[in-house]
């Protein structure tokens, strides 16, 4: 073979080296995200998408963060070596967190040189989810709220109407008892209580009227009656209708199987778990039972983007990337390949036609009147705190404690303060 090339093969060459060097040299992005499963296919396809408008920005995704405590241990660690994503994808109620540490940019600048942002569906009920101390730090991407799954062959074969399914714990909890001995192997209902350590628990508290902390933050408010409902719930869960202690993983896909009658858990999985069963059992979704009106809350779950890049034009590059995923377009396919909520006004209005067609997907929408923040606790010792509750629940979802449900709540009220800062 010969080395020699022909002068319009020459020119090709450089035509094609010329071409990208022209345009400029690509400004790189770094993303990291959690929950892999959830939101893998979202993420690509909005990058797609993104990539179509700013062909500038390329956006490299690193493995997924396991769940919402790992993405916070990690990028908290990454701070002190410099090592971390350019844009990560944090919990709601971590925003406390990163904005203490001072891990995350705050957003303020760019926003005010916005102009046309409430046009695009921006809003400032949006920015104050992501907020702490009167500055935005993230922009929520994805929101979810608690809901109730149904396997509605199952409700049917335990004499329940799957047209009108129960509301309330008690009815709930009968309905559960009755399809937990329908036949072998199958389970009136499974909660996913673990989730993100303290979410759902709070989800009862709010429920219930009451509070994780008093206004002031100077005491834990949640050993109060409220609390002593919610975790009373969980106990009534092992004791009546035999719940098992397996993880989120395992219960989702136990529900997916036909196996469980009733599911609770985050709104997130709608899409994920439509799928799963596919022509397997007709599926419903239901509100989070005993919603009272101008009592009840429940805490918004999800996530925030937020900036963490120090170079300059990485942070613009960075902000370019969390317009365009937060806003209509990103907003509207995430939520078609999820089950969560798009916060952005725009993206819910392009929605109007698919939630007539998923009518199992518009129960979280439904919810928002109850929607409330997700409580993060002050102080260095957040995530240990979070470690803390789930730790004191676990001893009543095995069984172990269920008896005694008021005496876990106030060990886990006393282990908390410990953990406070001192002024608590």
């Amino acid at each position: 073979m010969t080395a020699k090339r022909s002068l319009p093969a020459l020119l090709l060459g450089l035509t094609l080296v010329a071409g990208p060097a022209l345009a400029g040299p690509k400004t790189e992005i770094v993303v990291q995200y959690p929950y892999g499963d959830v939101f893998n296919e979202t993420h690509k396809r909005i990058a797609e998408a993104f990539a179509a408008e700013h062909p500038e920005i390329e956006v490299t995704f690193r493995a997924p963060y396991k769940d919402y405590e790992d993405a916070t241990q990690r990028i908290l660690r990454e701070a002190v070596t410099g090592t971390g994503p350019d844009v990560t994808f944090q919990a709601l109620n971590r925003v406390r967190a990163l904005a203490d540490k001072g891990v995350a940019v705050p957003l303020d600048g760019f926003i005010a040189d916005e102009k046309t942002f409430e046009a695009e569906g921006f809003h400032k009920a949006m920015f104050d989810a992501g907020s702490i101390g009167g500055k935005v730090y993230g922009v929520p991407f994805a929101v979810s709220l608690p809901i109730a799954y149904f396997n509605l062959d199952l409700v049917k074969a335990a004499g329940g109407d799957p047209t009108a399914l129960p509301t309330t714990w008690d009815g709930v909890l009968a309905l559960a008892a009755k399809i937990e001995g329908v036949k072998p192997g199958v389970h009136g209902m499974v909660a996913e209580w673990p989730i993100s350590g303290n979410w759902l628990f709070q989800a009862l508290v709010f429920d219930n009227g009451g509070t994780m902390m008093d206004a002031g933050e100077t005491r834990v408010a949640f050993d109060g009656e409220a609390g002593r409902q919610a975790i009373g719930t969980f106990a009534r869960m092992v004791s009546e209708t035999k719940t098992p202690n397996i993880s989120g993983n395992d219960m989702r896909a136990a529900f997916a199987a036909g196996q469980v009658g009733m599911l609770l858990t985050t709104t997130a999985y709608v899409n994920a778990l439509t799928k799963q069963i596919g022509d397997r059992f007709v599926m419903k979704t239901s509100p989070f039972p005993e919603l009272t009106p101008g009592v009840s809350r429940l805490p918004a779950g999800g996530n925030v983007m937020m900036i963490t890049t120090t170079d300059p034009a990485k942070r613009k590059a960075a902000w370019e990337m969390v317009k365009f995923w937060t806003g209509a377009e990103g907003g509207a396919i995430m939520v078609r390949n999820t089950g969560y909520m798009a916060p952005n006004k725009k993206a819910a209005d392009r929605l109007a036609d698919f939630y007539a067609k998923n009518p199992n997907q518009f129960t979280a929408v439904a919810q928002l009147a109850y929607l409330t923040n997700w409580y993060a606790f002050p102080g260095d010792n957040g995530l240990k705190i979070t470690d803390v509750i789930k730790d004191r629940l676990q001893s009543v979802m095995d069984g172990s404690r269920a008896a005694e449900a008021d005496a876990v709540l106030a060990d886990m009220a006393r282990d908390v303060r410990a953990l406070l800062p001192a002024k608590n």
